[in-house]
């Protein structure tokens, strides 16, 4: 049904400076079972940033005013919205628009049922993605790699379910942040998600802290408390290092799995407990089970949805972008500033890390401590980080990455007699435009993605140098 006046948190939203046309194409997605409203642009003003966010989708159709609506609307409330851009057919060359950010597709009014389905399925993934840290209490997941890639795809698939996960990883691999993740993109995001060690609590105060405990139920109990699970209710309760779990507290959590309810120290009362259970381990759980150090029906309990980390080690080509992340980072939070030369940044893909992305953090917390605003050097990295053989990362950080070339393939020497800068710096520029074309078969949206600009001054600077699309 469609609706006149706006109705928020609704599947679909239809935006139009002519409202009549707007309508024509929500009844079209309204055959394919999506509940759409229409609005314009007066009554798109009212909906809050919280609200508008909520959308499955934005359809909103191509005309200067909407788009100029939408790019400073996205500049003013920083969000990214799951926006679809609309055109005539004729204004397409019967092709789906390729599109640049703000809108994560584009499609003509006459499109079948299955583009419009591969827009809606595209909408359900990317706008997670790209609204994935609109919590801004969840560190996101930095990397460029596959296993950053898998981890993510693993994520938006088990979000907004209530299965458990175990999350498995070597320490400092980032596995809370994950788990915050899970957390942050679920429907239990507004509820409380709440973290405990279970190898940092003695034994015997395990159960208290977990689930409570009554006044008097042993020595030092002057009051009732309330415990992890019931802080945690209607949310995620996230249990660390689970490995390190004690055996009989590990047959009472098996309990609270699989009943949903638990009793405090010192009370014979069940209390019903609508609580997640997001668990991690740096240990392997099979080999403890071995053991006999671990219950394997709770492991089972707990492995519906495993999700693994690799380890730093396995995904170099992720460290530049981590530590440039982790420098805005800390100069987000004042506490200085730093950069790294290539040749460090190289460096440092080759050593081991042992203490994975929580070593990394250290180190360049360290070195703005040490080198304040300043460029540090191979030479400069604390000898541990200091390999004996030089080799260089860059060409191989990405499948996709553009190796700047000049047109003559070579470096002119200043000392030559100088060089025509502008038309040197042309000449790269030329250079790594047809690059990225033919990287991408000619698709100028993903070139323009890959030179890290939008594909309207992409088409501009093609035009500039005359560059066709090459064969």
């Amino acid at each position: 049904m469609i609706n006149n006046d706006i109705v928020i948190n609704n599947d679909v939203l239809v935006a139009d400076t002519d409202y009549s046309r707007a309508q024509a194409f929500a009844a079209v997605l309204g055959f394919m079972k999506v509940n759409a409203v229409v609005t314009t642009p007066d009554k798109l003003k009212q909906i809050k940033t919280q609200e508008l966010v909520e959308y499955l989708a934005i359809f909103s159709i191509e005309n200067s005013d909407m788009t100029d609506y939408f790019l400073q609307r996205i500049k003013d409330d920083k969000c990214q919205y799951p926006l679809v851009l609309l055109a005539d057919r004729s204004e397409l060359n019967n092709q789906d628009v390729a599109v640049d950010k703000p809108f994560i597709a584009g499609l003509c009014f006459q499109s079948d049922y299955y583009s419009l389905s591969r827009v809606l399925d595209q909408a359900r993934t990317l706008n997670r993605k790209e609204r994935r840290m609109s919590n801004r209490e969840c560190q996101q997941l930095i990397g460029v790699g596959s296993g950053i890639a898998r981890i993510n795809e693993l994520i938006d698939q088990v979000a907004d379910t209530n299965a458990s996960v175990l999350i498995l990883g070597e320490s400092g691999t980032g596995k809370e942040v994950i788990a915050r993740n899970i957390h942050a993109q679920s429907s239990r995001k507004d509820a409380p998600f709440v973290p405990i060690n279970c190898g940092a609590i003695p034994a015997e105060l395990l159960e208290s802290e977990l689930f409570g405990h009554e006044k008097g139920a042993f020595t030092g109990a002057i009051s009732s408390r309330q415990g992890r699970f019931q802080l945690a209710e209607g949310g995620v309760i996230f249990l660390d290092e689970i490995g390190d779990m004690p055996l009989p507290m590990q047959v009472k959590l098996l309990r609270v799995l699989q009943e949903r309810c638990y009793e405090k120290v010192g009370s014979n009362k069940s209390i019903k407990a609508d609580v997640r259970v997001i668990a991690a381990t740096h240990r392997r759980l099979e080999d403890l089970i071995a053991e006999g150090k671990f219950r394997e029906d709770l492991f089972y309990r707990l492995n519906v949805f495993p999700i693994e980390v690799p380890p730093l080690r396995e995904r170099v080509e992720d460290i530049p972008v981590l530590v440039h992340e982790l420098i805005l980072r800390i100069e987000r939070e004042n506490r200085g500033s730093v950069r790294l030369s290539q040749r460090a940044t190289a460096m440092l893909q080759q050593y081991a890390w042992p203490g994975n992305v929580r070593e990394l953090g250290n180190l360049i917390e360290r070195l703005a401590i040490l080198h304040p605003h300043g460029v540090v050097d191979s030479k400069d990295l604390p000898v541990k980080y200091q390999t004996e053989e030089y080799v260089d990362f860059t060409d191989t950080i990405l499948d996709d990455t553009l190796v700047p070339v000049p047109a003559n393939d070579t470096i002119e020497d200043l000392s030559s007699g100088g060089i025509d800068m502008k038309q040197y710096l042309t000449n790269i520029e030329i250079n790594l435009i047809e690059q990225a074309l033919s990287k991408t078969n000619n698709v100028v949206a993903r070139a323009a993605d890959m030179l890290k600009m939008r594909r309207t001054t992409l088409v501009e600077k093609m035009r500039k140098y005359q560059i066709d699309r090459i064969d």
